[in-house]
């Protein structure tokens, strides 16, 4: 199955809700991710709605057919020469970053009551700070991750185990084209992680942030990635590194890790004390936004780390649900490996082991956090054991079961 046809039902069901309403939406996310596959499934639901041809204007600012446009007075006359004045006129602009004051045809076009504005671009432009300065209070982020384990399950229809697709999951990449290429050969798969690894380095960051040692950021970067799930702070990064002789001051390592997260390459999640009912600044933990992107960098085996693997697969698939604010959670001298915080004030525990079936020690460390914790909202321990168990309110789950299941 190729992955144009894969339906990313979430992403598409926020932008359903948010049509025609007076806002700004603007599609985030890392590279080669589907930003604007996404725009194009949306217009074709926009069609099978019922709007016509005329009412969408469309444009990709890295295609040459759209050179003539890359000034914003020019872009602007043309989207409102073509304007249909007594219907809704949905706008897509597609690696706007492109387009030398971009902010003002946007602003234009915005204040007109019949028109539906959707954008995307670069990482490094839409969280610079620079848009969110740009298009202050008018605009809404989808943030849009690579494959979930549900839709990577749709690229492989022949294959009926689903454990079997889930340890290939577990230990691949789940960008879409990267599974495309994977079919055909491994290597092509590899070849085409590593340039989308080479273009976030190079374009969106060192260039963008005159970054004069790449060499001192890819060690940042390599150690952030070889140490998911674990707390990590820029100084006992920058200790460690000293400790092999690769001294790199721990400022700079703050710089360095700034600019991953704005690249969207790792993401950081803050430490919540539980007993204390505070947010703790120091210590944040780190997930990678591919897993095959971290085997390229690190050059490590794929079936190597398999529980920090499936800690990582579950950060990242809480975000995707974006049910509350994530956190790591700290309750006296032990830890929760994620507490999802809801708008309304309840939340839901999560600690996540590969496996506890007949691992008595191992099911009773992951237990012992969430006895200390006096409420009663959901707490859920996420393994690979086939067997769904309760203990004490806790609730086993397997991680295919969890992954494939929306609440």
């Amino acid at each position: 199955m190729n992955n144009d046809k894969i339906i990313r039902h979430e992403y598409l069901e926020q932008l359903k809700m948010l049509q025609d309403q007076k806002v700004i939406k603007v599609i985030t996310g890392i590279r080669r991710s589907g930003k604007s596959t996404l725009l194009e499934l949306f217009r074709d639901y926009l069609k099978a709605q019922g709007v016509k041809n005329k009412q969408i204007q469309s444009f990709n600012f890295e295609e040459e057919k759209n050179a003539s446009l890359l000034g914003w007075r020019s872009l602007h006359q043309r989207i409102e020469s073509n304007l249909v004045p007594t219907e809704m006129n949905y706008i897509f602009l597609d690696e706007i970053q492109k387009v030398a004051k971009f902010e003002e045809a946007v602003d234009s076009l915005f204040v007109k009551e019949n028109v539906d504005i959707y954008i995307t671009g670069s990482n490094a432009f839409l969280l610079s700070g620079e848009l969110a300065t740009l298009l202050t209070g008018r605009h809404i982020s989808i943030h849009l991750l690579p494959f979930s384990f549900k839709e990577f399950t749709q690229m492989f229809p022949d294959e009926q185990n689903e454990d079997r697709l889930f340890e290939k999951y577990l230990t691949s990449s789940s960008f879409p084209e990267a599974i495309s290429l994977s079919k055909i050969n491994e290597q092509l798969s590899n070849n085409y992680l590593k340039n989308i690894y080479d273009d976030i380095v190079k374009k969106d960051i060192a260039e963008r942030y005159e970054i004069r040692n790449e060499n001192d950021f890819e060690r940042v970067a390599k150690f952030v990635f070889d140490n998911i799930g674990s707390q990590l702070s820029a100084r006992n990064i920058s200790n460690s590194l000293k400790l092999k002789n690769d001294s790199i001051f721990h400022g700079t390592v703050i710089n360095y890790l700034q600019y991953l997260a704005k690249s969207y390459l790792i993401y950081p999640v803050s430490r919540y004390d539980i007993k204390g009912k505070r947010l703790l600044t120091t210590n944040d933990k780190y997930y990678v936004a591919d897993l095959g992107l971290r085997n390229i960098l690190l050059g490590s085996s794929p079936k190597s780390d398999i529980g920090h693997r499936l800690e990582n697969v579950v950060f990242l698939e809480l975000l995707r649900r974006n049910e509350g604010e994530i956190f790591v959670g700290k309750n006296e001298d032990q830890e929760v490996d994620f507490i999802v915080q809801k708008p309304g004030g309840e939340r839901i525990y999560y600690q996540v082991a590969y496996q506890v079936n007949d691992r008595p020690e191992t099911l009773a460390r992951e237990l012992a956090p969430f006895q200390k914790i006096r409420d009663n909202y959901p707490k859920i321990l996420i393994t690979t054991d086939l067997v769904p168990e309760e203990f004490n309110g806790v609730k086993k789950v397997n991680a295919v079961d969890w992954l494939l299941t929306r609440r």
